[in-house]
């Protein structure tokens, strides 16, 4: 079995959702992750960086058009930096990309991403939902 976010660490007991472009609307690609159960609901992944080298942390947020409605916020971390990222979803399918700037303390950062709240569908109460998280993308910045 291939995992379909290789690399990824799903570090919840609360699930997240990969969701595909044939049956959701996803910013790009053919697949992206809904954070569905607020601060219950994370996705991490561990890179290697250089050591007080800065780098640019690109993502982008959205809704997969599926009557997921209200203020949003993604909290993001990568090592000791955090960036909180609001959202307001009107359930259409849009999204918004996003870039910081964090400087490494190691030769491993660790990237979190997850919701900051709950979610509930606009026409089912019952059914989670959540922000979408897609085109997670980490470069170094060039020094000038």
């Amino acid at each position: 079995m291939v995992s379909p976010l290789p690399g990824w660490i799903i570090e919840s007991l609360k699930a997240v959702k990969y969701i595909d472009a044939s049956h959701f609307i996803v910013p790009s690609g053919h697949g992206a992750v809904e954070l569905l159960a607020g601060r219950e609901s994370a996705i991490a992944q561990v890179i290697r960086t250089v050591p007080n080298k800065v780098y640019s942390l690109t993502f982008t947020v959205g809704d997969a058009k599926n009557n997921c409605h209200g203020d949003m916020m993604i909290e993001a971390f990568a090592g000791r930096s955090a960036f909180k990222v609001p959202f307001r979803s009107s359930g259409k399918g849009l999204s918004k990309t996003v870039s910081f700037k964090f400087t490494a303390g190691s030769a491993r950062t660790r990237l979190t991403f997850f919701s900051s709240f709950y979610h509930n569908k606009v026409n089912d109460y019952g059914t989670l939902c959540g922000p979408v998280l897609d085109d997670v993308k980490v470069s170094p910045v060039r020094a000038y």
